[in-house]
């Protein structure tokens, strides 16, 4: 039996399968993006496809911290057309 990859959502610290997730990368230019592949180099960050998170993400800047670099509002409209 194939082992599921399991991630923390950095807002809820719920365990979650990756696939339930959104990866948010700070890549080694400081350019911070959605990683669909959950494969792009850089520090990650993980999200619940929710609105309620991302929402939350927003407003308490937690992915800022974790990632260490300031985050447009843009990326944040982003995520939820995603999970739209």
């Amino acid at each position: 039996m194939k082992k599921i990859p399991m991630r923390s959502c950095v807002v809820s610290h719920e365990k979650c399968e990756k696939k339930d997730l959104l990866r948010i990368v700070r890549t080694p230019e400081k350019e911070v993006i959605i990683d669909e592949t959950g494969k792009a180099n850089g520090r990650g960050a993980y999200l619940k496809k929710s609105k309620e998170v991302i929402n939350k993400a927003k407003q308490t800047k937690v992915l800022e911290k974790v990632l260490e670099v300031s985050i447009p509002d843009s990326l944040y409209d982003e995520m939820l057309e995603k999970i739209n």
